[in-house]
């Protein structure tokens, strides 16, 4: 279901390079802030308008292991994990493992879904078909291959697929956390040191890997949350508007 009058506001927020752990902690915050108040509404039998948030960041050198992963897909241990500057964490969102860095673009919506539509498998795909979007407009062309969440390269002959995009989320009554992380600039190397979302059989590339030069993180970022207002219909505001 979704509530007869949806807020389709969305607060972004460019949160710079942030470590891992703050990141998550700060999500989890917002997260639980909007899954107590749904509760809250619904004990007392009222809707009250829920907030909707899309956070993008870029993080340090970082590993992360979903629900579903295995640690022995992450190939250092603690010291050489050290030596590489990288950090580990698991965490509550499904998939398996996967990388974060400079230069890559990381996003997070925490979106109450009952604002847009409640199909989980369709917000996945509305994520994925942002990033083919941006893509396209640098005249890179990549799409999806079946049963495997995220954005690839040769998707359809699959003679060198590679994966562009990783996609992880974490659902609690409707509402999301966790998300996106688009290879822009990315140092590909410190994929070399994890089996990437457990799939050991395809590479990974980044937009400057496959454009031959760095990209924007901002022109990224802004073609990004185009893509997004324009397939989720929200409407994207800023602390500056709000307080004008």
């Amino acid at each position: 279901m979704t509530y007869p009058n949806p807020n389709k506001e969305v607060l972004y927020r460019w949160l710079g390079m942030m470590p891992y752990r703050e990141a998550w902690d700060y999500q989890e915050q917002i997260f639980q802030s909007v899954v107590a108040k749904k509760i809250a509404a619904r004990a007392e039998n009222r809707h009250i308008p829920t907030d909707n948030y899309l956070l993008f960041c870029e993080h340090p050198h970082v590993y992360t292991l979903g629900k579903s992963g295995k640690d022995t897909h992450l190939l250092l241990n603690e010291e050489r994990l050290a030596e590489v500057g990288a950090s580990f964490f698991r965490i509550n969102r499904g998939g398996d493992i996967t990388y974060h860095g400079p230069g890559q673009l990381v996003g997070y919506p925490i979106l109450d879904l009952e604002n847009f539509f409640t199909d989980i498998h369709q917000y996945l795909r509305l994520i994925e078909e942002a990033v083919i979007l941006t893509l396209a407009e640098y005249g890179i062309q990549a799409g999806r291959i079946d049963k495997l969440t995220g954005v690839w390269i040769d998707h359809e002959a699959q003679i060198n697929p590679r994966k562009i995009c990783a996609i992880g989320v974490k659902t609690s009554r409707w509402v999301t956390m966790h998300g996106f992380a688009l290879n822009v600039n990315t140092n590909l190397d410190y994929f070399g040191y994890i089996v990437p979302c457990g799939i050991s059989d395809k590479a990974v590339t980044s937009l400057q890997a496959e454009l031959g030069h760095p990209v924007p993180m901002e022109e990224v970022a802004a073609k990004m949350r185009r893509h997004l207002a324009n397939l989720f219909q929200m409407h994207l505001i800023t602390e500056e508007q709000i307080h004008g």
